[in-house]
């Protein structure tokens, strides 16, 4: 049994945000009815190469994109902007505890599907609005977008090679980290709005922005700013706060070295066999490493172009300092510990058995994570869980009117 069973969340979102906010519901046992749009779908159904193979290797039409956010839901396929599809959603969200949306502040008004609207219905509902900037303010009707917020936010200017090297200029991250924070964000403000709900008696809107979002995920670098008077640069692999803590080049290839305090630092000269770097007094506390940081790296530097990766890393993980390899994605799932962990899962699929996810990194003792069933195909879902609803005659002249799709892509 899920920790959230018996919770019902109606999934109005699309993209990343919002529907990784589902699916962390859905893994924790919530029923999560995806509602999209005929014929098209969810955005990102269409954000192909790659597509999942089927059981004869032929390319289908599921994304990859699609996949990694929307598993253990039910895909259900109506027309929100017909009068029809939206007393179905309405009905839907009457029986429902969660509502996640993610479209542009005040858009749902026109179809009676804000918050005003459906907690007039259900006074229990707890509602969630994902927009780039929040419900109010002067760019609250901008839609936002992850690129953008990494931007505008300052994770940019503190991510990427400094300006004076190779290279140097600001990057984003390799994900839409904004989009996925902002879904964790919002997955904590629902199970803690369902909790308050407990004991108030009533549900509650929830208002959550990307651009918010990211600015507190600033965290150090935030304060760093908050506490000196500047703003933090573009360091690359070098860490603002503690050194050393970036990658070096060995003879083959680079590797992490993030030594956290002056014992492991200690620890990692005498396992590397450069004791005597510990006989300068620049070195032995941290806040003096920072300090003379331009000394001690190219020093580091320079010897640790004498071995290969492999060796250094085995040398230095012996004496328990942190220390790792720069893996590929590939390499990164094939790792023991990440295999151990059954990070990687098998949800066979209408369209291939052997399909498989990143799984949940979510460690339950009583109430584990379940994979109940892969993503859904466009509309898999729309007969189950609208019968609940309307009968067999009246489905059939909805789907006839293109109203709902029942049509499994």
């Amino acid at each position: 049994m899920g920790a959230l069973k018996g919770i019902r969340v109606l999934d109005l979102s699309r993209v990343l945000a919002g529907p990784w906010c589902g699916q962390i519901l859905a893994d924790l046992g919530a029923e999560v009815i995806k509602i999209e749009r005929p014929q098209v779908g969810d955005d990102t159904r269409m954000w192909g190469p790659p597509w999942m193979p089927n059981q004869q290797g032929q390319a289908t039409k599921e994304s990859g994109y699609y996949q990694c956010a929307n598993r253990n839901k039910y895909s259900v396929a109506i027309d929100i902007a017909s009068d029809e599809g939206q007393a179905l959603v309405r009905e839907i969200a009457m029986t429902a505890d969660v509502v996640i949306e993610n479209y542009k502040a005040g858009s749902l008004v026109k179809y009676g599907l804000d918050y005003a609207s459906l907690s007039a219905l259900n006074p229990n509902l707890v509602y969630c609005s994902i927009t780039g900037f929040g419900q109010d303010g002067p760019r609250a009707e901008e839609p936002g977008y992850d690129f953008i917020i990494q931007g505008m936010s300052g994770l940019m200017s503190i991510t990427g090679e400094s300006d004076d090297v190779v290279g140097g200029g600001a990057q984003k991250v390799g994900v839409a980290v904004v989009d996925i924070q902002t879904g964790l964000y919002s997955t904590i403000a629902i199970q803690a709005a369902l909790l308050a709900r407990q004991h108030t008696g009533r549900g509650q809107y929830i208002d959550m922005s990307l651009l918010d979002v990211q600015v507190a995920a600033l965290a150090n670098q935030g304060m760093n700013y908050l506490t000196s008077g500047h703003s933090p640069k573009r360091m690359g692999n070098k860490h603002p706060n503690i050194v050393p803590y970036q990658t070096f080049k060995a003879k083959d290839k680079e590797f992490i070295i993030a030594c956290g305090n002056d014992k492991q630092f200690k620890d990692l000269c005498i396992a590397i066999g450069y004791a005597e770097l510990l006989e300068d007094t620049r070195f032995l506390r941290n806040q003096d490493r920072v300090k003379h940081r331009e000394i001690l790296i190219p020093l580091l530097s320079n010897f640790f172009l004498q071995k290969n990766a492999q060796d250094w890393v085995s040398a230095i993980h012996a004496v328990k300092v942190p220390v790792g390899v720069i893996n590929s994605i590939e390499d990164a799932l094939a790792e023991p510990q990440i295999q151990h962990r059954e990070m990687v899962v098998n949800i066979p699929h209408a369209l291939n058995p052997e399909f498989k996810v990143i799984g949940s990194p979510m460690k339950l003792s009583d109430t584990p994570v379940e994979y109940r069933h892969a993503p859904p195909q466009l509309g898999e879902h729309t007969t189950q869980i609208l019968s609940r609803y309307r009968n067999a005659h009246e489905l059939d002249a909805l789907r006839v009117k293109g109203i709902i799709d029942m049509h499994v892509a």
